[in-house]
């Protein structure tokens, strides 16, 4: 039992929500009828997890911040849609609360979850109930009161939290019309109900036990009763187009203006700040009629990037949206997923069985563009995607296959991406820029045996250079070392790490670059794979 939410608990409660959140990100994006039926609640909440996840796979070993800074700064800068950015303004008003403090008992965190709670609301222009907003609200609030009872472990207050935010979730239907006519509860507020009931599993180490989320049994006008889980969604009205970006470079007195400009353009107006070792930025969410005006609206007040654009109107797999693109990346890790996930990209994360060609054209379809670009990150993956590539393009979509065979190559034709070229032109120059990279990795041998550098034992590291073992050692930072030597004798001006569960290697690397070849520009990031200690590419 966990007595009080120290930087580990806090921790392992997002890991856990990630998880939870993967497992039910279908079920939530069926429930998504409020703001608009486009049916990502479920994909965006997932994503914005993973990103808080990533910043502290990337940060925590490397840095006394406080564990609620670090998951709130990445949770604000990996944000999507209208709950992630409501989701990542909750972490943060917790973290306003909390970071920097003694590790959080039962009453601390029942104070912080309301005041969360009421700053949630106050990020959103237009609040209503039955939303997210409510259920956060009402768990806060029932935070507080067991504590005002005399339930003060940390234990009763995250239990009456979550049993709070599940009397308020079941509740929201009686508070909004569209989802009591559409036979589901409000999505947001029920993804807010599992990140919270993870949080329970983390301090007691009991799941909660809950009915399946799922769409009900409702009335015609005759008060025949028949099931919604096949009702359409109800059609979407306002502005017609998701428009989502980063803001650097602003005051608060511009982002004000700012708010009041995209208030009077569109709704669903969510702008979250946090602050970042290069000064506060913030996350703008707006849905719009004017997407040009929206975007100018953020150059006036700083600069915008990151931006992404999406067609509110929901979309069936055969009607993609013409002029509209999308970049697809298989991934191996929830670290993975969390970077990608953050540079806008749609990822399908490989399970331990591997990943199927319809997992593959799923997303691709899912996506609603009509060019997409796909990212397998591996050579075995390669004719997989090549496959639901062939199926897309069946089904209507203009598909190019990259064939990136390191996620390393895939950051590089990430970086190189440009929206406003042609499609064919876009994916000539990231497949120049992803053939550009050269590719290594560094691994551990299972087992003995022959490779092209010599024997190797159980146990010893093994230094790959696109796909072919070059060094064969006892110790990973060695080989490590001895690897990123001889790709770059070969010239190079930039490397790229991706780094695995061992921050302490990915240290030693940095200062031997530093040293060695010390005109280099590198990039690191963490997140990689676990069987991976590290990943490189030199362009």
């Amino acid at each position: 039992m966990v007595e009080a939410l120290d930087d580990a608990a806090v921790g392992q409660w997002y890991r856990t929500a990630v998880e939870v959140l993967s497992e039910s990100r279908g079920r939530l994006d069926d429930l998504n009828v409020f703001p608009v039926p486009d049916g990502d609640t479920g994909t965006n909440l997932l994503l914005t997890a993973r990103a808080a996840v990533a910043a502290l796979d990337a940060e925590q070993r490397r840095t006394t911040e406080s564990a609620w800074s670090v998951l709130a700064r990445g949770a604000v800068l990996g944000a999507r849609g209208n709950s992630g950015t409501i989701l990542a303004q909750l972490l943060r008003g917790l973290a306003d609360q909390l970071a920097g403090q003694a590790p959080a008992d039962g009453p601390v965190f029942a104070a912080a979850l309301q005041k969360a709670a009421d700053t949630a609301y106050g990020a959103v222009a237009d609040p209503e109930e039955g939303t997210f907003l409510t259920v956060a609200r009402a768990a806060g609030e029932a935070a507080v009161a067991a504590v005002d009872a005399g339930r003060t472990a940390l234990a009763d207050v995250v239990r009456a939290a979550a049993d709070g935010a599940r009397v308020a979730l079941e509740a929201t239907p009686s508070q909004l019309a569209v989802l009591r006519e559409a036979g589901v509860v409000d999505a947001g507020g029920a993804g807010l109900c599992l990140v919270l009931d993870a949080l329970v599993t983390t301090v007691t180490g009991v799941e909660p036990a809950r009915p399946p989320l799922a769409r009900r049994d409702r009335f015609d006008k005759r008060g025949h009763k028949h099931s919604g889980e096949h009702l359409p969604h109800a059609p979407p009205a306002g502005p017609g187009s998701e428009v989502q970006f980063l803001l650097a470079d602003a005051d608060e007195e511009s982002v004000a203006r700012l708010h009041e400009r995209l208030a009077g353009l569109g709704d669903s107006l969510v702008v979250v700040g946090v602050d970042t070792p290069t000064g506060r930025e913030w996350n703008v969410h707006v849905h719009v009629a004017d997407v040009g005006a929206a975007i100018e609206a953020g150059i006036e007040a700083g600069r915008p990037y990151r931006i992404s654009v999406t067609p509110l109107a929901p979309v069936q797999p055969s009607a993609p949206v013409p002029g509209t693109r999308a970049v697809v990346a298989v991934v191996s890790s929830e670290g993975l997923a969390g970077l990608f996930g953050g540079e806008g990209v749609r990822v399908v994360t490989c399970g331990p069985d591997g990943v199927r060609e319809d997992d593959v054209l799923e997303e691709v379809l899912g996506s609603a563009a009509h060019e997409v670009v796909l990212l397998p990150n591996d050579p075995e993956l390669i004719p997989i995607a090549a496959r639901a590539a062939t199926r897309a393009r069946e089904a209507g979509r203009d598909v190019g296959v990259i064939p990136t065979r390191s996620p390393v190559q895939a950051l590089a034709a990430i970086a190189v991406s440009d929206p406003a070229r042609r499609f064919g032109d876009d994916v000539i120059a990231m497949a120049e820029a992803a053939a550009a990279t050269r590719w290594a990795e560094v691994t551990v041998a299972e087992q003995e045996a022959l490779t092209s550098a010599g024997l190797c034992q159980a146990g010893d590291a093994l230094g790959s250079a696109e796909g072919d073992v070059v060094v064969v050692g006892r110790e990973l930072a060695a080989v490590a070392c001895e690897l990123l030597d001889r790709l770059l004798s070969a010239g190079g001006e930039m490397a790229t790490l991706l780094v695995g569960e061992d921050d302490q290697l990915g240290d030693t690397v940095c200062r031997h670059l530093a040293t060695a070849h010390p005109t280099i520009e590198v990039s690191r990031y963490g997140g990689g794979p676990g069987h991976i200690p590290l990943q490189v590419g030199v362009e």
